[in-house]
């Protein structure tokens, strides 16, 4: 015992979490540039937007915590995305609400998400990172990187686990649109096993096939929204998650208390 105390007291990181440790973090655009040792302003593989409107601070309340939901933020949103107010949470970017639905809907050590890779990586870090296993069900260019809802329900069946179903669409990396039949579909085979949790971060570069109209049916169903991408407003970090009012009012369990600065 007091060789290990002896250990940890030079190497304290190793208290951290055995996950944690064996975790590797999601690659930000930056930290591949940095890690080659360039240098740039401009990151395609950030997909931030080209051009940037000039804004300045319209507060001089900084001293105040800010509203939790800022209901003109929150109203306006709702207005925008065709929802009611009681179906949205803002958070500080996509980001957020992926590590809230985990937090909140996963047991660390128990349970499991599902993801259909090529995709985005922040999904498989939040669960690592919160002790939740991922499985994968590989799409492929051949099925247009679309996910095989038969495919989906036979997991489901077999691995009663998982709780989150990440589906981006459009897809990161792959730009795929996945067909609202197939939305429909991983929709009701996840029905009273998981949540389906749609990621429309680029969802304004196609909005015709937003997956919004699925709330109506289901409420097991969450969208994830950004205005970092076609808002160009990567620097705010300002997100979304849309839902039934019950899932929302879990999420507003997890959530930080005052999760969103002013000037946002």
């Amino acid at each position: 015992m007091a060789d290990y105390c002896a250990e940890i007291a030079e190497a304290p990181e190793r208290l951290a979490r055995p996950e944690v440790q064996k975790l590797t973090p999601y690659q930000s655009a930056r930290r591949i540039v940095a890690a080659a040792g360039g240098r740039g302003d401009i990151w395609l593989n950030a997909n931030e937007s080209a051009e940037s409107v000039p804004m300045a601070l319209q507060t001089e309340r900084f001293n105040r915590y800010p509203e939790p939901q800022p209901e003109a933020v929150v109203e306006a949103y709702a207005a925008y995305a065709g929802v009611s107010t009681e179906q949205i949470l803002v958070t500080r970017g996509g980001d957020e609400g992926i590590e809230l639905l985990v937090r909140t809907f996963c047991r660390p050590g128990e349970d499991a998400v599902l993801q259909f890779p090529p995709t985005y990586g922040m999904y498989a870090v939040s669960a690592e990172t919160n002790g939740a296993k991922v499985i994968n069900l590989v799409t492929a260019p051949d099925r247009g990187w679309v996910p095989d809802a038969a495919e989906t329900a036979h997991t489901l069946d077999t691995r009663p686990e998982v709780k989150l179903v990440f589906a981006c669409s459009p897809g990161n990396p792959t730009g795929t649109l996945i067909p609202m039949g197939v939305l429909r579909k991983l929709a009701q085979v996840a029905a009273g096993r998981a949540l389906l949790v749609i990621d429309e971060a680029y969802i304004e570069f196609s909005p015709a096939d937003t997956a919004v109209d699925l709330l109506k049916e289901f409420p097991h169903v969450v969208i994830i929204r950004t205005l970092s991408k076609a808002f160009a407003l990567a620097g705010l970090r300002c997100g979304f998650l849309l839902s039934s009012p019950g899932v929302i009012g879990m999420l507003k369990k997890v959530i930080a208390p005052y999760p969103i600065p002013s000037p946002v």
